[in-house]
């Protein structure tokens, strides 16, 4: 089955705006999952609400579109009534780490066999470009005027500090790395959390100059840095003015028990035997 034959071809052309990085991201993720010759009834792809929330919309699986950061506790949902499918997350920033946050720690926690994928483009594109979570200090949004004044999470280190046995972070640019990345979380057995860093240029990059959307991605091309697994660094967190190289690559890539497993087990030496 060919990466197209996933797409509702009947929904296209899609909305998102002119250089969003989100289709760049739909497409990875398809090639991915070509790559696996997964059947669409062997995925559930759920997600909430937002730009990138329209992935879904976008593909012929079964699909959950759900309420604003809830995502993860439906899709938690699914995996228990239904083990056996590949349940896919895919979140914006906002919609992952602000009104979800606690869901997204818990599910890492839990080390259900989910893969988290968050867009993070700092920022919410689709209510008018407010800061988000992850928006970097001193960034200008809708909702900052004058730049913002507090410290962005580092998605690797909150997602390892939860518990996540799989983590990565990569970008737009980095297309083909995206796909190699999404296909061994797809395939990991426990909680996996990819970010993947996406062009804004309608607000985000407007608002900070950054320039249109290829400019954006020659930005990450320029201020990336392959790291090792087990290595981390933080995205510009510290308010001191400075920009370090954004590390991407593979973070963390460990077995645990898992979390249906576990519960599955208990079931059968508690409720059955």
């Amino acid at each position: 089955m060919a990466a197209t034959d996933y797409l509702r071809k009947r929904f296209m052309p899609h909305i998102w705006c002119p250089g969003c990085g989100h289709g760049i991201v739909l497409n990875s993720l398809l090639r991915a999952i070509e790559k696996l010759g997964m059947e669409k009834n062997d995925v559930v792809m759920v997600s909430g609400i937002g730009c990138s929330s329209r992935i879904q919309g976008y593909t012929d699986f079964h699909t959950l579109h759900t309420l604003h950061g809830r995502a993860l506790a439906f899709a938690t949902g699914v995996k228990l009534a239904k083990p056996e499918v590949n349940v896919l997350v895919p979140m914006g920033d906002g919609d992952a780490l602000a009104i979800g946050g606690n869901h997204f720690i818990h599910a890492a926690r839990r080390n259900i066999d989910i893969t988290a994928i968050i867009m993070n483009n700092s920022t919410y594109g689709m209510t008018g470009g407010q800061y988000s979570p992850t928006t970097a200090c001193g960034d200008l949004a809708s909702t900052a005027p004058y730049g913002t004044v507090g410290k962005p999470f580092d998605v690797v280190a909150l997602a390892r500090a939860a518990g996540a046995t799989y983590i990565a972070r990569t970008t737009t640019y980095h297309a083909r790395a995206m796909t190699r990345i999404l296909t061994d979380a797809i395939k990991h057995h426990g909680f996996s959390v990819v970010e993947i860093l996406s062009q804004c240029p309608t607000y985000y990059g407007r608002e900070n100059d950054r320039g249109d959307a290829v400019e954006m991605m020659e930005w990450y091309r320029d201020n990336t840095v392959a790291i090792k697994p087990d290595e981390s660094g933080p995205i510009n967190s510290a308010c001191n003015g400075e920009e370090a190289p954004l590390p991407i690559g593979v973070f963390v890539n460990r077995s645990e028990p898992e979390y249906c497993d576990s519960y599955a087990k208990l079931v059968r030496e508690k409720v059955l035997s």
